[in-house]
C-alpha cells in the first residue's frame, strides 16, 4: 500500500476519533451547565410532581447507601489511623501524626472515595437506567423534549447524586476526626484543646476554601458527567447501550484532574 495513502487513512482515523471525543465531551459539559442552571432557577421546584421526583431521588441516592458507606468509611479510617500513629510514635514524630492525618484522610481520601462510591452505587446505574428508558421511548417514538428531559429526567438524578456525595463526605469527614481524637488521647476530655489547634491549622482559610470546592466539583462530576452522557445520542441517533468501563474512565479522568488541581492549590 502507498506510505503516503496509508498515513492520510491514520490521520483521518486519529482525526475523526479527536473530534468525536470533543464533541461528546462539549455536549457533557453543555448539558451539565443547563442542568445547573435549572437547578438554580426556582420554576425548577414548583410542580408538586418536580418536586416528589426530586425527594426521592435525593432518598434513593442517600438512604441505601448511608450505612454501609459509613461502616466502610469507619473500617478504613481506621485503619489508616492506627498505622500512621503507630508509625510516626515508633520514629518519634507522634507530633506529626494529627497532621499527616487531617491531611491524607480527611482533605485527599474522603472526598474522593466518597464520589467513586456514589457514582458506582447510583450515579452510573441511574444513568444506565435512564438510557434504556429513553432508548424504548425511541423506539415508540416518544422521546420528550429537551427541556423535559433535563428537567423530568436529569434534573432529580443529578441533584440525588451530588447530595449524596456532599453528605457522605461531610458525615465520614467528622466520623474520621472523632476516630482521630480517640486513637490519639482516648476518652480522655483533656487532650480536645490541643487537638483543635491542632485540626485548625491544618484547616486555614485557603485549605478550607479548596476542600470544599473540591468536594463540591466531586459532587457536580458524578452528578453531570453520567447524567449528560447518558442522555447523549449515539452515532446513529439512538441510545444503544454503553460499556461501563468506559463511562467509569471518564468520570474516573474528570475526578482525577479535579484531584490534581486541588493538590497543586494546597501544596504549591
Amino acid at each position: 500500500m502507498n506510505p503516503v495513502a496509508l498515513l492520510h487513512n491514520t490521520l483521518a482515523r486519529w482525526g475523526r476519533r479527536t473530534l468525536s471525543t470533543v464533541q461528546a465531551w462539549w455536549q457533557v459539559m453543555l448539558m451539565g451547565a443547563e442542568v445547573v442552571v435549572l437547578a438554580l432557577h426556582p420554576s425548577s421546584y414548583a410542580g408538586a410532581d418536580q418536586r416528589q421526583a426530586i425527594l426521592g431521588s435525593l432518598y434513593r441516592a442517600t438512604a441505601p447507601l448511608l450505612t454501609w458507606f459509613l461502616v466502610l468509611s469507619a473500617l478504613i479510617s481506621l485503619v489508616l489511623i492506627r498505622i500512621v500513629v503507630a508509625t510516626a510514635m515508633s520514629y518519634g514524630l507522634s507530633q506529626y501524626a494529627l497532621e499527616v492525618l487531617v491531611r491524607t484522610l480527611v482533605l485527599e481520601l474522603i472526598p474522593l472515595y466518597a464520589a467513586l462510591f456514589v457514582a458506582v452505587r447510583f450515579s452510573m446505574p441511574a444513568a444506565q437506567q435512564m438510557r434504556r428508558q429513553l432508548a424504548l421511548w425511541a423506539r415508540e417514538g416518544q422521546v420528550p423534549a429537551h427541556q423535559d428531559l433535563l428537567r423530568r429526567e436529569l434534573l432529580p438524578r443529578a441533584l440525588g447524586s451530588a447530595f449524596s456525595v456532599l453528605l457522605l463526605a461531610a458525615l465520614s469527614c467528622v466520623i474520621a476526626l472523632v476516630l482521630t481524637y480517640l486513637n490519639v488521647y482516648g476518652l480522655s476530655p483533656w487532650g480536645l484543646p490541643a487537638y483543635t489547634r491542632a485540626v485548625g491549622g491544618v484547616f486555614s482559610p485557603a485549605v478550607t476554601l479548596i476542600f470544599g470546592l473540591k468536594t463540591l466539583f466531586f459532587a457536580l462530576a458524578v452528578a453531570f458527567v453520567p447524567m449528560a452522557s447518558g442522555a447523549q445520542r449515539d452515532s446513529v441517533g439512538g441510545y444503544s447501550r454503553r460499556s461501563d468501563i468506559t463511562e467509569f474512565a471518564r468520570l474516573l479522568s474528570v475526578i482525577l484532574l479535579l484531584e490534581v488541581i486541588s493538590l497543586l492549590g494546597n501544596y504549591y
